[in-house]
């Protein structure tokens, strides 16, 4: 009778226990990749993917959703439930750039998602071409001031678009720009002299600089790469708040449990310092981020905000 009475009485505490305290989690994790396969994001989800499965006893897949400059996959993990999962590979085209420039965009970077964790920074470069002459970031402010110089990027509104509109009002100089389909086309146009500037993230510069197909003129961010370490960044060089660095991080959907989101939050950061992982984002030329939830929900509101100045600055508009 006694225990009966026990039983009874602590019935309808375990009625009341929330759902998200219920064993988590219990069925296969998807984190959607709003980019095609091959990309960096792409394999940077697939690593962290395989790390979770190991860290959390289920299995998490990567599930490419790409389109539209990424915002169909982002839009599609917005919608999602709440249930931890669901996760997306966020960066700074889909939660720092694309804000200021759609104005329709179909999620809201900050009302729509909870920060789990920035995974990995990429600065931009800009280079110059051989043929321009040009070898620092003075002799370029000189020469732009006397003529006009142009620059090309992998499109407009790109972050190496707006990387060097960033540094154009920064210096106060005219610069005239000449969008490609991507980054391989405006490279061959750099090295056959067509443009005289470009803007890559290191992944995409590193090679030509190392091969003397293309003249480093300086980095994008407040303290030099560990792979391009002789390269000066432009506060070294007389011109301060030009700082454009790529990242990819990972989020998950609105109102996703609190527990949900700090574990996740704990093993990525765990994850961050797992030999083979450095070693696969050293491959990437990517340097790991690791920062805490808050920390990564700061500073994707700061990335949204700092881009949507240097749009409206440039005037750039997507039709």
């Amino acid at each position: 009778m006694r225990l009966s009475r026990r039983l009874l009485f602590a019935a309808p505490a375990l009625l009341t226990v929330p759902a998200h305290a219920q064993a988590w989690p219990a069925k296969t994790i998807r984190i959607i990749v709003p980019f095609p396969a091959g990309q960096a994001t792409d394999i940077l989800a697939r690593v962290m993917a395989d790390q979770l499965t190991k860290a959390l006893g289920q299995q998490v897949i990567a599930e490419n959703r790409p389109g539209a400059g990424g915002s169909i996959g982002a839009d599609v993990a917005a919608k999602a439930a709440p249930d931890g999962y669901t996760l997306l590979m966020v960066t700074i085209s889909t939660h720092g750039i694309a804000p200021g420039l759609y104005p329709k965009l179909p999620y809201d970077p900050l009302k729509d998602f909870a920060a789990i964790a920035n995974v990995g920074l990429t600065p931009q470069v800009l280079m110059a071409s051989l043929k321009s002459g040009i070898t620092s970031l003075p002799e370029l402010i000189a020469k732009a001031k006397g003529g006009d110089l142009n620059y090309g990027s992998s499109g407009n509104g790109a972050a190496s678009h707006l990387a060097v509109e960033m540094l154009r009002n920064a210096a106060g100089i005219k610069l005239t720009h000449i969008p490609f389909k991507g980054n391989a086309d405006a490279m061959l146009a750099l090295q056959s002299g067509d443009i005289q500037l470009l803007s890559d993230a290191i992944p995409g510069a590193i090679g030509p600089i190392k091969s003397g197909k293309a003249t480093a003129i300086g980095i994008a961010d407040i303290k030099r790469s560990p792979f391009l370490p002789d390269l000066r960044t432009f506060a070294e060089q007389g011109l301060a708040g030009v700082v454009a660095v790529g990242w990819i991080g990972l989020a998950a959907p609105a109102k996703t449990p609190d527990p949900i989101l700090d574990r996740l939050g704990t093993e990525v950061q765990r994850i961050l310092k797992e030999p083979e992982v450095l070693e696969k984002l050293k491959g990437l030329a990517f340097v790991p981020a690791g920062e805490s939830r808050q920390a990564f929900a700061s500073y994707m509101e700061a990335e949204i905000a700092k881009w949507k100045k240097v749009i409206a600055d440039a005037g750039v508009k997507i039709e």
